[in-house]
């Protein structure tokens, strides 16, 4: 949608060909349904700070359409704004709905043509640029300029399939191996399930691979049957996705960062005085969720049926480590259903980085997920789809008009 608006222009027939029965189904479901439109982050070089993968292929990108540009693209028509923890921009009504009836709106001011239920199944060259697309049903449209826009495979009930990778494949370039990511992982330790559902707050989080610190951060995660996710273990995947070897990926938990391991003993101590006459496991309550109590006195090497006033100093020492880095082995992820993001894609070494048009295939542009681009969560992978987006459809109307003067009673597609 963002390249058809931005190649749309008094000189320029543009048409979108839609696989899906509506436009814009993947935004849909974006930030639980609320649309994280972008990252309200005062500086262009935050945003790049957040990408992932080729994150200097962004520099053109980002500073010719940036996150200031999309929100107020989107104000000037018609959508209210805010920006809520984390500088994270939604729609103030909470409805990714009003995302899209902004951009449609854009889209039919702009007589865009849009087809929907019209999957493009290759696209076809004279041998030495693009000349027409192949739909599904054998039907070819010739068009001087052609942005493959159609996602990566996370969440392919959306339509994400590949398909853009296919494509770019059989136009001669090679695409950089796929993995999930911002994707919950799976953890070895069986008694995960037993926590399914906690969600733990303001928690200290490392992931280590090789013996080497990958990843830090504190904040908020959940226990799943299958392991964790929330907000932290999106992020840390991310990381854990670009690892070259993933084998060995170890996380520590600290449940309570805000205090040293001697100062959480101190604070153990004083519950301990208060509780002297019961047993351990009902005497922890205020330091932690009571589903946790004894998943945490097991892993201390502790029955819980101990009464406090007889539970030794080492006891209580291995009690206070284990409450400070709780140990869980990665492995693995969930799978491309659960990924937010898709890291991999087409090899943006065979892309122009300041227009977005190929290297192998003059006329032929990429924009979003499709190209090897992912980024932290926050925002941010929606604003490559929309600055790479921006200067594709930008890049090709440009090249067009530029290249061939618009001839009387023709226009170029």
């Amino acid at each position: 949608m963002m390249a058809a608006i931005s190649a749309s222009g008094k000189n320029t027939e543009v048409h979108i060909y839609e696989k899906n029965e509506k436009l814009g189904k993947k935004l849909y479901i974006t930030g639980k349904g609320r649309c994280n439109v972008t990252n309200a982050c005062q500086d262009t070089q935050t945003l790049l700070d957040n990408v992932n993968s080729n994150r200097r292929f962004l520099y053109s990108a980002f500073y010719s359409f940036g996150n200031h540009d999309m929100m107020r693209l989107l104000e000037e028509n018609g959508l209210q704004l805010k920006t809520e923890r984390g500088q994270r921009v939604f729609p103030a009504s909470d409805k990714s709905s009003d995302v899209i009836k902004a951009l449609t709106g854009m889209l039919r001011a702009r007589n865009v043509h849009v087809h929907l239920d019209s999957p493009v199944s290759r696209i076809l060259s004279d041998g030495e640029r693009v000349s027409a697309v192949e739909l599904s049903d054998k039907a070819q449209v010739q068009a001087d300029a052609v942005i493959i826009a159609c996602g990566g495979i996370s969440y392919p009930s959306t339509g994400s399939t590949g398909d853009g990778y296919r494509m770019a494949q059989e136009t001669g370039h090679s695409i950089v191996p796929t993995f999930p990511s911002l994707v919950p992982l799976v953890i070895s330790e069986p008694w995960c399930r037993r926590l399914q559902g906690l969600s733990l707050k303001n928690v200290g989080f490392t992931m280590s691979s090789g013996g080497k610190k990958r990843f830090e951060d504190r904040g908020e995660m959940m226990f799943t049957h299958f392991g964790i996710t929330g907000p932290l273990v999106l992020s840390a995947s991310a990381v854990y996705a670009g690892l070259k070897s993933r084998e060995k990926t170890v996380i520590h938990v600290d449940l309570k960062p805000a205090l040293s391991e001697k100062q959480l003993d101190e604070r153990v101590l004083r519950d301990f005085s208060e509780n002297l006459n019961r047993q351990l496991v009902n005497s922890l309550k205020r330091l932690m969720p009571s589903s946790m109590i004894p998943v945490i006195i097991e892993l201390a090497g502790l029955s819980g049926h101990e009464v406090v006033r007889d539970i030794k100093k080492e006891e209580r020492q291995r009690l206070v480590r284990t409450m400070k880095d709780l140990v869980l082995h990665v492995q693995g992820t969930r799978g491309y259903n659960e990924a937010v993001v898709t890291r991999g894609g087409v090899n943006v070494r065979q892309v122009f980085p300041e227009t977005m048009e190929s290297r192998k295939l003059p006329g032929l542009y990429f924009a979003g997920e499709v190209l090897d681009l992912d980024a932290m969560t926050g925002g941010y992978n929606l604003q490559i789809a929309w600055s790479t987006g921006h200067m594709a459809g930008t890049a090709a109307r440009e090249a067009l008009t530029d290249e061939e003067p618009e001839r009387e009673g023709e226009e170029r597609l």
